[in-house]
């Protein structure tokens, strides 16, 4: 049963600044219809709500330094909290979760965003073909910002492209593709192992893509679905991607 998510919400939230000095990224709000008006609603209640809709029932929360406010927010939920105490990266964050997981599949999805649909299509392709990461892409115009896949095209699925992933990589200056990586994954505890196994530089962070990269080198299976025209990430993690997704949110949530 795929009833496991870690949510990662240990960033320092620096493209938000100021008011993620004070407020972590998942408690900024979004609009959404209730009772037939508009109110706000953080985007870790709408990331949970997506979630707990599919079935997924458990939640690991990793944190920072800043997250009292969110354990304070998420109290009465009971999840699971562990801490990332300095900002090593998403990879490192995800590493936190390992005993949260005991051996069992989960998602993973940033703090800093939410999908208006999808999770469903992931869902179904893990459970059908289990292979050891199930990832969303979508086409950008400046891949290089983004942790990027190499495919290989595998038809449809559930309306989707479907693709298998055959390289990973973290916003190379000489981009393969421009297939971007979604911040909603699932993985089997195998990316653990994938991650330790990666010697990080000093002062550099542990991405998750280099996980993913590991993965493939082991021969693992990765899958990909490209997210459709219909399906958006609302973003919150930088000025201009908050104010699109306040519109968004507004006009049609």
């Amino acid at each position: 049963m795929l009833e496991k998510a870690v949510i990662t919400s240990a960033g320092k939230g620096s493209r938000m600044k100021h008011i993620t000095n004070v407020l972590p990224k998942a408690l900024l709000p979004l609009f959404v219809t209730e009772n037939g008006g508009k109110v706000t609603r953080p985007v870790i209640d709408l990331i949970m709500d997506s979630l707990n809709k599919i079935g997924v029932e458990k939640f690991c929360i990793v944190v920072g330094r800043n997250g009292m406010l969110l354990m304070q927010y998420l109290f009465d939920r009971t999840p699971t909290f562990v801490f990332q105490d300095m900002p090593k990266g998403f990879g490192d964050a995800v590493l936190r979760a390992e005993d949260f997981s005991t051996n069992e599949p989960f998602f993973v999805h940033a703090d800093d965003g939410v999908l208006t649909k999808g999770y469903d299509s992931l869902k179904l392709l893990f459970n059908e073909i289990s292979p050891d990461g199930v990832l969303l892409v979508r086409r950008v115009e400046n891949p290089s910002r983004y942790g990027v896949v190499t495919v290989q095209d595998k038809g449809m699925y559930n309306g989707h492209k479907l693709y298998r992933v055959i390289d990973a990589e973290e916003k190379p200056l000489h981009p393969k593709s421009n297939l971007a990586i979604a911040a909603v994954y699932i993985f089997k505890p195998s990316i653990f192992s994938a991650l330790r196994q990666i010697k990080v530089e000093e002062g550099k962070e542990l991405e998750l893509t280099y996980g993913i990269h590991n993965l493939l080198l082991d021969g693992k299976e990765v899958y990909a679905l490209e997210m459709n025209e219909d399906e958006k990430w609302l973003n919150v993690g930088d000025p201009k991607s908050y104010l699109d997704a306040l519109n968004y949110s507004f006009k049609f949530l």
